[in-house]
């Protein structure tokens, strides 16, 4: 048996390592494992990312074994640190061991071990440190474990070209990066909710970084308009968010016009969307912004904010972007678009055009195909 050499960082910088992996790659052609917190069936943005690239590269053939680690990711328990190493430790040498970044920046020890002879690539949806409402003290820790975690990659995913840019600041160069934005599914365009209140859709886990506080302390200023925001997103995910929003809710005297349903179904969701009038979600960052492209694939007019990869993803013609964190830009804005059917009609159809440009997920799978076979 040909045993590679161990070195400091990555295989195959030896004769004996080259020819080793030149035989796994003819043996092991097409098969990744994936490694990600939680359940892959998981409704947040960075799930239904992986979900998607996992079906598409089945449907071309590709044998996924997917690892689903233990939920307490990015800030893990030492059980959780402990039997990551141990999944990671009974993978055979040279596999391609994709990683997402919600796991892959908190464990660069793990990494280390095994990164001589398997071939790690991250997943980067954005990085951990730059997570709204973190302490500072952890982003801190955050940054470093996740610069040094990157050493030990071969090879770099990003959804953005937005994320590829921040992460120069942790050490990775352009050439190990390649981005791969989201794919859309074809949707029904939305009819409008009729007569009465305009509805007003906000699609998004109930967490810090969506920012509904500011959207519920605009709409606070607006009650002499006719409107009805649905909310569908996790409560769950940080309940002392959900909370405090329900609170400020009760306190503002909203809590007849703002509905906050938690997660839905895929169906009541596709039903939501055709309803609606206007899509909302001030987030204080993203690193591309699925729901955004999902509301343009309805045809729906936007308001968002100018923050992370938002502007990439909304066409100037599509949606309204105003500055991140500021309710009164965002009540002002809020105002033209219940106000102005003129200029929710032109925005509309800005989205009606940019929803043809939107690529596939059957496009993103086979993009994410030709970056693995390289790696």
């Amino acid at each position: 048996m040909i045993q590679s050499a161990r070195v400091p960082r990555f295989p195959g910088t030896d004769a004996n390592a080259g020819i080793a992996n030149g035989l796994s790659a003819r043996l092991d052609m097409n098969h990744l494992h994936l490694l990600l917190p939680g359940d892959l069936a998981a409704t947040t943005g960075g799930t239904l990312y992986d979900r998607h690239v996992v079906d598409g590269l089945r449907e071309l053939g590709w044998h996924i074994q997917v690892c689903c680690l233990d939920t307490s990711f990015p800030t893990p328990s030492a059980q959780a640190l402990t039997e990551a190493a141990r999944l990671l430790a009974g993978i055979n040498d040279h596999a391609r061991v994709l990683i997402d970044g919600l796991a892959l920046g908190a464990m660069p020890e793990v990494l280390a071990a095994q990164a001589y002879r398997l071939r790690l690539i991250a997943l980067v949806h954005h990085p951990l440190a730059l997570e709204t409402g973190l302490d500072p003290h952890l982003a801190q820790a955050l940054r470093q474990s996740e610069t040094a975690a990157l050493r030990h990659v071969r090879h770099v995913i990003v959804t953005s070209p937005y994320t590829a840019s921040l992460l120069n600041d942790f050490g990775v160069a352009a050439t190990r990066i390649d981005v791969i934005e989201p794919g859309c599914k074809p949707a029904a365009l939305a009819t409008g909710s009729g007569p009465g209140p305009l509805h007003i859709l906000c699609v998004g886990s109930l967490t810090p970084r969506k920012g509904h506080h500011l959207l519920i302390d605009a709409l606070a200023r607006l009650t002499r308009l006719d409107w009805m925001l649905i909310c569908a997103g996790s409560l769950e995910r940080a309940p002392d968010t959900a909370s405090a929003l329900c609170e400020r809710i009760h306190a503002l005297g909203l809590q007849s016009r703002v509905h906050l349903l938690g997660e839905v179904p895929a169906s009541e969701l596709a039903a939501l969307y055709k309803q609606a009038d206007l899509f909302v979600l001030p987030s204080l960052f993203e690193g591309y912004g699925m729901v955004y492209a999902e509301a343009l694939a309805h045809g729906l007019p936007v308001l968002g904010t100018s923050a992370g990869a938002i502007p990439d993803t909304v066409p100037a013609d599509a949606g309204l972007l105003v500055e991140p964190g500021s309710a009164s830009a965002l009540a002002t804005a809020l105002e033209r678009l219940l106000s102005d059917r003129p200029l929710r009609d032109r925005l509309a159809a800005g989205a009606r055009r940019a929803r043809t440009r939107l690529p596939t997920w059957q496009d993103r799978a086979r993009r994410f195909a030709e970056v693995l076979n390289h790696v």
